[in-house]
């Protein structure tokens, strides 16, 4: 189970790198305004917190990696990744709530959840 969990959450991972890229490099960029269906002149207003939540998307991507180097195995890999992947789920949760985009929970807070459940099981 430990292989299936190890893909898992590395799929996660890369979504919050991508995430992360989205939000603090494409933001303004034509992909980034399609992505988040916003104008330009929105996107500008909001830039500066779309950085910062993409920083917190990274934090949450290297803390998983780092999870993963430990090891899913060892007790710290273990809590590292049951730790980050909670934070991923609980962030897709709030995130859905707060926006009513239910895409949030099948994007971001399912791929955790199911990560999470492998570790687990």
């Amino acid at each position: 189970m430990t292989l299936i969990s190890s893909i898992l959450f590395a799929l996660v991972a890369l979504l919050h790198v991508w995430f992360m890229a989205l939000e603090m490099f494409l933001w303004e960029k034509p992909l980034g305004l399609k992505t988040f269906r916003q104008s330009k002149e929105q996107a500008a207003v909001t830039a500066v917190l779309a950085k910062n939540q993409g920083l917190y998307n990274g934090f949450l991507a290297a803390g998983i990696v780092w999870g993963l180097a430990e090891g899913p195995a060892s007790p710290m890999g273990q809590r590292a990744l049951i730790f980050f992947g909670a934070c991923v789920v609980v962030a897709g949760l709030y995130g859905a709530w707060s926006t009513g985009k239910r895409q949030i929970l099948y994007v971001q807070t399912l791929p955790a959840m199911l990560a999470l459940g492998s570790l687990v099981l």
